[in-house]
């Protein structure tokens, strides 16, 4: 039996060209040696054990030519599906792009022209929006609106903000930044709403196997099964294992003619995936990747409400309760700060990189955003050097 994950253990990825950690300086301008990475969405955890070893397989054999015979890899994302989410897939559906970045601007590419619109409600994942304005479509906001200290979907105010352009709604599901699990109702009512408008809906939910307990992921097609023929799913193992630098994710459509659409747009681009990539998914959608993200969720579970009790004891802040993902979402707005100041406190004065909540579009300027996919005591050290920085304010 594998020995359990350490989630525990601080892993050094200076130096390692992460992102993440060596690009901290440069864009934060955080230069102390004791600075806390806490931007990037990707874990400082080791990928489970079972995808290591697949890797050293690859490199021990130690030629690396064209992957053929895809059949394991499928069959894997359909069992991962089936057994952790409660929906059969078939093979043909799925599609492997360069992540779901990628994922996104071929989306954008197959189903739109230059000039039509794309709805997102803000505040979301900056990717979409970067994306969109560099394939020259338009970004249409819909403000999530506040139920206390949760978002939920206003599709009255998303139908006044629609200009006629618009062709596609992305919906993060869950909901990143704000950390939300949409429930059955709410999916039900935005595949109702893509159809009156006539708008493809593309679900990007890759963060579905990172849920709190007390909550519950539904994939769209489940809640919403009339909606298929409008219908792109994105997932990846990627932010559940840690594996972004594969750049591995999977756009799964169930409807035949807008998978005619999607296959000729991949075929003209010449768009075909890595191997490493796809040994890495096979590996982590199994029993063993099953058994390591329950670990993980149980460990992220305990960061969250450690950070959270903390974080909120600090007057004029609030961490967005957090019912999926690792990305705590702090609202700084009661502290009459402006972002200005209250963005210095954490970078000068706490040392630690938070995503710009400005960065997430309308909605977000009040807000950071921290990833919590770090060992404990990084989390606890951060939370303490937060109060540390506003102590002025307690």
């Amino acid at each position: 039996m594998p020995a359990a994950p350490d989630f525990d253990r601080l892993v050094e990825r200076r130096g390692t060209h992460s992102i993440k950690w060596d690009m901290l300086a440069a864009r934060y301008g955080i230069t102390a040696p004791d600075a806390l990475a806490m931007w990037v969405a990707d874990m400082d955890f080791e990928a489970p054990a079972a995808v290591n070893e697949a890797l050293a397989d690859l490199a021990r054999h130690g030629i690396h030519g064209y992957f053929g015979d895809d059949r394991a890899y499928l069959a894997a994302i359909g069992w991962w599906m089936a057994h952790r989410h409660g929906w059969e897939i078939a093979p043909e559906w799925v599609f492997t792009t360069h992540g779901l970045v990628n994922g996104t601007a071929l989306v954008l590419d197959a189903f739109t022209a230059p000039g039509d619109g794309v709805l997102l409600f803000t505040p979301v994942y900056h990717a979409f929006a970067r994306v969109i304005a560099a394939a020259g479509r338009a970004v249409t906001e819909a403000p999530l609106a506040r139920d206390g200290h949760r978002y939920v979907m206003d599709l009255e105010a998303a139908a006044a903000a629609l200009t006629g352009r618009e062709r596609i709604v992305i919906l993060c599901s869950p909901h990143n930044p704000g950390g939300r699990v949409w429930t059955g109702e709410e999916l039900r009512a935005l595949a109702g709403f893509a159809r009156r408008h006539g708008l493809l809906l593309v679900s990007d939910e890759i963060h579905h196997d990172l849920v709190m307990p007390g909550s519950r992921h539904l994939p769209m097609p489940l809640a919403a099964p009339d909606i298929t023929d409008r219908l792109v799913m994105m997932t990846a193992s990627s932010k559940t294992f840690n594996l972004a630098g594969a750049h591995s994710g999977n756009v799964i459509i169930p409807d035949p003619a807008l998978r005619a659409r999607f296959a000729a747009r991949m075929a003209g681009l010449g768009i075909a995936p890595n191997s490493f990539g796809l040994v890495m998914t096979t590996a982590a959608y199994s029993p063993a990747g099953a058994a390591w993200a329950d670990a993980l969720v149980a460990y992220l579970d305990a960061n969250r409400r450690l950070f959270d009790a903390r974080v909120n004891a600090i007057p004029g802040l609030h961490s967005m309760p957090l019912e999926a993902t690792y990305l705590a979402w702090v609202d700084f707005a009661a502290t009459g700060m402006p972002a200005a100041e209250f963005t210095a406190r954490v970078e000068k004065g706490a040392r630690i990189a938070a995503n710009h909540g400005t960065t997430f579009g309308t909605g977000g300027e009040s807000f950071l955003r921290f990833n919590l996919a770090t060992p404990r005591a990084r989390v606890a050290e951060a939370a303490e050097r937060l109060a540390a920085a506003f102590a002025d304010l307690q």
